[in-house]
């Protein structure tokens, strides 16, 4: 995929926070914290994720959909269905 510096620099802000967020709940576990305050955490580390994926798929879409290398630019709709449906 080709991103310009700004679409790339939104995607790995995405993903950074994502990972600190990953050591955070990987640091309370060991530290023994409630169970609740673990989960939500996870949820929080899961949205990011989500939403990195999305901004991967919406900045790249024409990309994604007719997929590496195609000179063709026809969306190959099923092959965007299963991008969308691999977030949800």
């Amino acid at each position: 995929m080709e991103f310009t510096a700004d679409e790339l620099s939104a995607v790995l802000k995405r993903l950074r926070r994502a990972e600190g967020q990953i050591r955070g709940v990987i640091q309370m576990i060991e530290d023994g914290r409630d169970c609740g305050d673990v989960v939500t955490q996870l949820a929080a580390v899961s949205r990011a994720l989500d939403r990195a994926g999305f901004k991967i798929i919406a900045t790249g879409l024409r990309q994604c959909a007719t997929g590496p290398g195609d000179g063709d630019v026809t969306v190959n709709q099923e092959r965007l269905e299963k991008l969308f449906l691999s977030l949800a």
